[in-house]
């Protein structure tokens, strides 16, 4: 096979990606490489290479022309094995059908979809393995190439295989697939490339001529087979007029476009015909050809010259060759094309690609053509397909007469793209929008879009008073609306602009009354407003009657629909105000709700604030579980990662290595603001880990740095991380100052959570009796909460004091306790502190015992706790958002580990 000259080495990762997937450990493998460098190649060679092996192959090809069409890709992968959908659990069916118009309902999450196909190519594998093979992947349609991105990074026990061929290309939308195992093409090496100019040519070649052609190709094997019949045999054999060409895909794409243009003019309408319509539907193309009076021995000539191939489909040899075709075309011919498909296309059946093809197949506007494509636009979304909509809205815009249906359909577009992460053509449609008539609602819309456009390019900015704007724009409008921007506004200061925090708190007072009853965001909006314009103390009642009202709401199903946004703000409240009890129900609800709603996207955000409260509450191991699984879904659904769970857990952890690193990592990240809640979160984390080590100045600079983070000016945790470090530095003044504040907060929240930590830090800067009855007070309230890691710390604390005092014996006791707690949770910076105390005190601490848990992985671990509870694999896999055959391999795992043979034995250990 010419194409696989100099491939060896490829050839070989690709059969040890096969045999790797055919013994149940399934592999991934993104091929990347200019057009023309032999990625079709490798895929052809390894269908070839499974269909040998038993293995069943299906396959899908982006194609540039569909692109815009909602899940079109991954419905050709999924053809062969959609009649297995019955097995899939409802939601996921559900899902699946939507997307791929087979059934109505609300929009599917995309990641929901990604679920059910990855079920159901493990349910395929299990008989026989399975070899999915996409080709130009930059140029499926977004929600595909979002799902199958999603699946190829979940797979992990099946008996699959996935091979994605990835051009290189400001073309299409490649981010998704950035961090799968890739091997990048390079040009064949000269020996190589001579040889297989040598193959392709009927003839000899003049010596000259041969060196520029191999100097030109650059190892590119489709240009050294192609660029050679594009040139008159004269100059193969002197050499003269060739051209200098330095980009060699342009260079290919003239080659295929000069010859088709020598061809019959039958042959070159059914060639642009074929170009025209994707699908590679032979019956459609006579259909077209027959409309169009060309006859069906028209193709002979195509094929004849190696362009295309028809057969039981149409297939060009090569994309290039199709986008040559059609780019060479003038317009009216291209029209006149797009006409004969429209025709040709049962508008019944497949009324997006008939209103698609008749789209283009008009000069000038056509209201009807134009109202018929935003009719698909609605159903494109009604899938969840908003680059797919947004695309069929961009046409129709072209096709409106009328201004201000113009302008309508322009913002719908805009709303769109945006909806489709492609902010910058967001952008230029909503200039074509503003040009008007717009009314009043639609310019509030407008505001709004823009607001949210800004914020996505620059992350930060202006944002929030774009969106204050858009807010009084909408008063008079829709005054709910109106407040729930206002709340979106402060929510992003809050989170990414400390400086403008406050006074678009101070707006709120300007916006519409609540109406009553008030919904849960309406109280929310109110009791951030006062938290940040009146002071935290003044604010505290509001807010937790509001978490509380959000708490209660969701626990209500004829109210939940209405709490499930504010959901993580809410718990970010309850941990602010020192409510453990509130905190723990609001973290654990909010990801339950995001998994039983199948949303991906949110849950990363749910189970990082879930990590965060089980750091406080003692359980980091369960921590770490939490923590690794919100990690692994933002890196398979392509999300900006939350990072300040893990740098918490880190520090909390002791581990100063991976905690430093995170941080650094944090801060160098452009897309976090410095005086932003990420960043002021790994501040705070900092703290945490240099009070573990005994490291008070530098624990002093990062709580002090803290201290700027608005999110953090909601939140009490930060005060006793200051507090203890200025203690133990000698900086009376500074401990002094933030005692006082955390007094304050203590006293309006009035927790056990609250008050124990007001003692603990009181004790800090105190002596003698009053000292000893802190420390005492600070222990037995902080058990009466749930915070254990915070409990820990105060017996620590006292242990310490009571050494320092002279009291050894006494001290002995303390230390002990906070040792083994702290030990035992995994807090070994803490636990270390107590252990070089109790060395102090003559006592040598005796080292926590290893477990056969401490083997397992943070992942083996939640499994276990999972499967412990009575839960089935599937059950565990739905959650977890893996197959079944994924969660059996870990479970395997976990009793060779644990060396037990049953889940009834898993079930009677004690797992931490």
């Amino acid at each position: 096979m010419h194409d696989l000259l100099g491939r060896d080495a490829e050839r070989r990762t690709i059969e040890q990606l096969l045999a790797r997937a055919r013994a149940g450990r399934s592999a991934t493998l993104v091929l990347r490489g200019e057009a023309g460098i032999g990625k079709t190649a490798l895929l052809e060679e390894a269908r070839a290479l499974a269909e040998r092996s038993g293995s069943q192959v299906s396959s899908s090809t982006g194609v540039e022309a569909e692109a815009q069409l909602a899940f079109a890709g991954l419905h050709q992968l999924c053809a062969l094995f959609l009649d297995r959908g019955a097995a899939l659990p409802e939601p996921q069916a559900a899902a699946l059908a939507v997307a791929f118009g087979e059934r109505s309902g609300p929009a599917p999450d995309p990641f929901m979809v990604g679920l059910a196909v990855l079920n159901l190519m493990a349910e395929v594998s299990e008989e026989q393995p399975l070899v999915c093979l996409v080709d130009d992947a930059q140029w499926l349609d977004q929600p595909s190439a979002q799902v199958l991105a999603f699946v190829a990074r979940r797979l992990s026990a099946e008996r699959v295989a996935m091979l994605f061929a990835l051009r290189d290309s400001a073309e299409g939308d490649v981010r998704l697939f950035a961090g799968l195992p890739e091997l990048r093409l390079g040009g064949l090496g000269e020996a190589d490339a001579r040889a297989l100019l040598a193959a392709a040519l009927p003839g000899p070649l003049d010596d000259g001529v041969r060196d520029v052609v191999v100097a030109e190709a650059r190892g590119n094997p489709l240009a050294l087979l192609e660029l050679p019949l594009g040139v008159q045999p004269a100059q193969l054999g002197g050499g003269f007029g060739w051209p200098d060409v330095a980009d060699v895909p342009r260079r290919v794409e003239d080659s295929f476009r000069r010859r088709s243009g020598d061809l019959p003019a039958a042959t070159q309408q059914l060639l642009l015909v074929a170009a025209a319509e994707p699908t590679g539907d032979v019956a459609l193309l006579w259909r077209a050809l027959a409309h169009l009076g060309v006859p069906r021995e028209a193709a002979a000539p195509a094929e004849s010259a190696g362009l295309v191939e028809v057969g039981s489909r149409v297939r060009f040899r090569h994309p290039l060759a199709r986008s040559a075709v059609y780019r060479a075309a003038p317009p009216s011919e291209r029209r006149r094309v797009h006409g004969a498909l429209a025709a040709a296309t049962d508008a019944d059946a497949e009324p997006d690609r008939f209103a698609w093809h008749r789209g283009r197949s008009v000069q000038g506007t056509d209201e009807e053509a134009a109202a018929e494509l935003e009719r698909s636009a609605g159903r494109a979304r009604s899938r969840g397909g908003f680059a797919a909509s947004a695309a069929f809205l961009q046409q129709a815009v072209e096709l409106t007469a009328d201004p201000a249906d113009r302008a309508r359909r322009a913002l719908e577009a805009a709303h769109d793209k945006q909806q489709a992460g492609a902010s910058e053509a967001a952008l230029e449609l909503l200039v074509v929008a503003e040009g008007g008539p717009l009314d009043p609602a639609q310019e509030v819309r407008t505001r709004l879009l823009r607001a949210q456009i800004a914020f996505a390019l620059r992350r930060g900015g202006d944002e929030p008073d774009l969106l204050v704007d858009a807010a009084r724009a909408m008063a008079p409008i829709d005054p709910a609306m109106s407040r729930d921007i206002h709340l979106h506004a402060l929510d992003a200061a809050m989170i990414n602009n400390a400086t403008v925090a406050s006074r678009i708190a101070a707006t709120v007072a300007a916006a519409p009354p609540a109406p009553v009853p008030p919904r849960p965001s309406d109280l929310l909006l109110d009791a951030l407003a006062v938290t940040l314009a009146e002071g935290f103390e003044q604010g505290v009642p509001g807010l937790r009657e509001v978490a509380r009202a959000l708490r209660d709401a969701c626990a209500d199903p004829d109210r939940a629909g209405g709490c499930e946004p504010w959901l993580l703000l809410a718990g970010r409240i309850a941990v602010g105000v020192l409510d453990d009890e509130l905190a723990f129900e609001l973290a654990e609800e909010h990801v339950r709700a995001a998994r039983a709603a199948g949303s991906l996207a949110g849950l990363p955000a749910a189970l990082s604030l879930l990590s965060n409260v089980l750091v406080i509450g003692g359980q980091l191991t369960r921590a770490g579980e939490v923590a690794a699984e919100a990690a692994a879904i933002s890196d398979s659904i392509g999300v900006v990662p939350l990072r300040h769970a893990q740098v918490i857990l880190a520090s909390w952890r002791g581990d100063r290595a991976l905690a430093s690193e995170l941080y650094t990592v944090t801060m160098r990240d452009t897309r976090y603001p410095d005086d932003g809640a990420e960043a002021g979160s790994a501040r705070y984390a900092m703290a945490v880990l240099h009070n573990g080590l005994g490291d008070y100045p530098t624990a002093l600079e990062a709580a002090g740095r803290a201290e700027a983070s608005p999110e953090l000016s909601l939140s009490t945790a930060l005060l006793p991380e200051l507090v203890e470090a200025a203690a133990r530095t000698g900086d009376t003044r500074r401990a002094g100052a933030a005692l006082e504040r955390l007094s304050a907060r203590a006293r309006a929240c009035g927790t056990s959570w609250a008050l124990g930590l007001e003692a603990r830090s009181r004790a800090l800067t105190s002596s003698g009796a009053r000292a000893e009855e802190l420390h005492r007070e600070a222990v037995a309230r902080l058990e009466e909460s749930r915070m254990g890691a915070e409990a820990a710390r105060a017996h620590l604390l006292h242990g310490e004091w009571l050494r320092r005092e002279g009291r050894r014996a006494e001290s002995r006791e303390v230390l002990r306790t906070a040792h083994r707690r702290l030990s035992e949770m995994g807090a070994e910076a803490f636990a270390a502190r107590a252990a070089r105390e109790l060395r102090a005190t003559g006592e040598h601490p005796r080292r926590r015992t290893a477990q056969p848990a401490d083997e397992l992985t943070a992942q083996e671990l939640h499994i276990a706790r999972l499967v412990a509870t009575g839960a089935t694999s599937r059950e565990v896999a739905a959650q977890l958002f893996l197959s079944p055959r994924t969660i059996e391999a870990h479970l395997r795992n976990i009793f060779r580990k644990l060396g037990i043979t049953s889940r009834r034995q898993l079930r009677a250990l004690d797992l931490p």
